[in-house]
């Protein structure tokens, strides 16, 4: 198995525990999680070319991955 960048736990390494936390008790939360894991294994197979995409679309994967990361940081911290 391959290593996929940017996880969640590999970006945010001090929430490790509150993430776990929060998949368990907060169903929103936990749609923000498995959304950016999504993204972020549809990034990976386009970056390695697993799943080619257009520059645009893997641009646009990009931006929508950083947004919900966005979100994933302000619902840690706040």
């Amino acid at each position: 198995m391959s290593h996929t960048p940017h996880e969640l736990a590999e970006e945010f390494p001090e929430f490790v525990e509150k993430m776990h936390e929060l998949k368990v008790s907060d169903a929103h939360f936990a749609k923000l999680a498995d959304e950016y894991h999504e993204l972020n294994r549809k990034v990976h197979r386009a970056e390695t070319n697993v799943e080619p995409r257009e520059e645009l679309a893997e641009v646009d994967l990009r931006k929508r991955r950083a947004a919900v990361k966005d979100e994933v940081y302000a619902y840690l911290t706040k």
